[in-house]
């Protein structure tokens, strides 16, 4: 008998799933302080959320018996999911089940910006007809510009083309072949900042999309833009966008999400008319709650009956013997991807992986998932998972192609990732040292030993004397500790990589010093 726990409000379709189940007993306990679900989490197999109830570290360390957690819905900030991968508990999600709400929500919002609808509403509901207060724009033949075109910023992009608009698209993540089968333009940033007419964004909150929309992009855009967010807060910076809409340069704004939620009263943007918000609403349909409902039941009950695994967050499913060998195999694909994700230039087109050595007995899709998932979760974050990593590059037009090789190459069982974009191949070698761990050991031509964690700063540079110097005395000025590196160069004198460790965030300010030091090529920085 499983024992599952309901703390968040379910559709009873849902619950039905569960409950018509013999081997569950389901037990609906809503509105748990946290101190309460602490201590009889111990008695629970499963538990399921949705938004409202926080799994915090303390409340899985607290968990004798849990195997899955599964939250209703696509985030995932209100579970600790490392604190679950160290336990052993799989956490699952639902990552297309508000896909057609949230789209259909973000035209709402634009075809209530374009003719003043809520004011227009206020105004005659107070006994008012000013029909001429109220004139708006039509959407034929404007230009809507999407950040962002995954499942979401595609359903727009369809239902934008069928008003007639001319739809341009920024996401480093997507084909052009796949962007011309939805008749959808790609360009850049820039590119898409100058020419729109409407901006909306499909992005998860990362540390590359914070502030994304600042002052410097608002400058960028033509004047009279109307600026659409049902993505998430921290992606436009609100106090920028205020100052652009006061300044005229913004005709207007319609927000679902913010910075701060509920936005404090203060807040800029809800003082002006031409704004309009909503609070949180995208997925807020009784469609789109009932299947992320129905579609959490189904994969918590398929798991615990041993049907499988969807949609799971944190790890894939392996047989515990194969586990012992792969699982440091896994950590290290993941950790590739993902660096080389921050590492390349361009948008993705064909990803090549080379299996050797031991490694190539296995059955590597999980080694494939997982370095998928890194690849694409610098952008992509909690709608990404080891499940649907691969399908999502596809969807993306992003080609997977696996290699094995029983032989050991120059690397024993190592991973080869061959990444080719629209502008760039690069190659990187991943292996692990003697103690599991994972390591970087050449990028393109350069032989290095890098650990792929935390913060690191990558320079190409020239290979002279006093590039390392420089760049200590510069991060030494703001307190940063270099904690390990490593050097790659192709001769004497030649080009050169370095790779360093650092223990504290490297800001823009001090990625701008590092830039400008003599002999430095290029600089990144990589959060692993």
């Amino acid at each position: 008998m499983f024992k599952i726990l309901i703390s968040d409000p379910l559709a009873e379709e849902a619950m039905r799933i569960l409950k018509e189940n013999k081997d569950f007993q389901v037990e609906v306990k809503t509105d748990l302080k946290p101190e309460v679900l602490r201590e009889i989490i111990k008695d629970y197999d499963a538990l399921i959320v949705r938004s409202a109830t926080k799994v915090t570290k303390d409340i899985i360390m607290h968990a004798q018996r849990l195997k899955v957690i599964g939250r209703a819905g696509v985030g995932l900030d209100n579970v600790d999911l490392e604190a679950a991968t160290q336990k052993g508990i799989i956490v699952m999600n639902t990552p297309g089940g508000n896909t057609i709400s949230t789209a259909e929500h973000t035209l709402s919002l634009i075809l209530a910006l374009s003719r003043n609808i809520p004011q227009a509403h206020l105004s005659t509901k107070q006994g008012e007809w000013k029909r001429s207060r109220f004139i708006g724009i039509e959407l034929y033949n404007k230009i809507l510009g999407i950040i962002g075109l995954g499942r979401i910023g595609s359903e727009v992009a369809k239902r934008a083309l069928a008003f007639g608009m001319r739809v341009l698209a920024y996401d480093p993540f997507l084909s052009q072949e796949i962007a011309q089968r939805l008749g959808v333009e790609m360009v850049d940033l820039k590119e898409l900042l100058m020419q729109s007419d409407y901006i909306t964004i499909h992005t998860p909150l990362t540390e590359e999309t914070k502030y994304m929309l600042s002052t410097k992009e608002f400058s960028l855009m033509k004047k009279g833009v109307r600026i659409i967010n049902c993505a998430r807060g921290g992606i436009i910076d609100e106090k920028a966008l205020a100052e652009a809409i006061k300044e005229g340069r913004v005709a207007g704004a319609a927000l679902d999400v913010f910075e701060q939620e509920p936005p404090p009263k203060d807040n800029e943007l809800l003082k002006l008319d031409n704004v309009i918000v909503t609070c949180h609403l995208g997925a807020s349909t009784e469609e789109a709650q009932l299947n992320v409902a129905i579609e959490i039941a189904e994969a918590v009950r398929d798991y615990l009956l041993g049907k499988g695994i969807r949609n799971a967050a944190n790890y894939p499913c392996l047989e515990a013997e194969v586990s012992k060998v792969l699982t440091p195999y896994i950590n290290l694909a993941e950790k590739l991807g993902s660096f080389s994700s921050q590492l390349v230039e361009g948008r993705l087109q064909e990803v090549s992986l080379n299996y050797s050595g031991q490694l190539a007995q296995f059955d590597t899709t999980p080694l494939t998932l997982a370095l998928v998932k890194g690849l694409l979760d610098p952008i992509l974050k909690e709608t990404v998972n080891f499940l649907n990593s691969v399908s999502l590059a596809k969807e993306r037009g992003i080609k997977i192609r696996e290699i094995k090789s029983s032989k050991e190459e120059e690397f024993v069982n190592s991973i080869q990732l061959s990444i080719i974009t629209d502008k760039e191949t690069r190659q990187i070698v991943g292996t692990l040292s003697s103690n599991k761990l994972p390591r970087i050991v050449k990028i393109d031509e350069y032989y290095v030993e890098a650990t792929p964690q935390g913060e690191m700063i990558l320079t190409q540079n020239w290979d002279r004397p006093g590039v390392i110097g420089n760049l200590g005395i510069i991060l030494g000025r703001y307190n940063i500790n270099i904690a390990s590196m490593t050097f790659g160069r192709e001769k004497p004198g030649g080009k050169a990589i370095s790779i360093l460790n650092v223990d504290s965030p490297v800001s823009s300010e001090i990625l701008e010093k590092i830039k400008h030091l003599e002999n430095i090529l290029a600089v990144k920085i990589i959060r692993l």
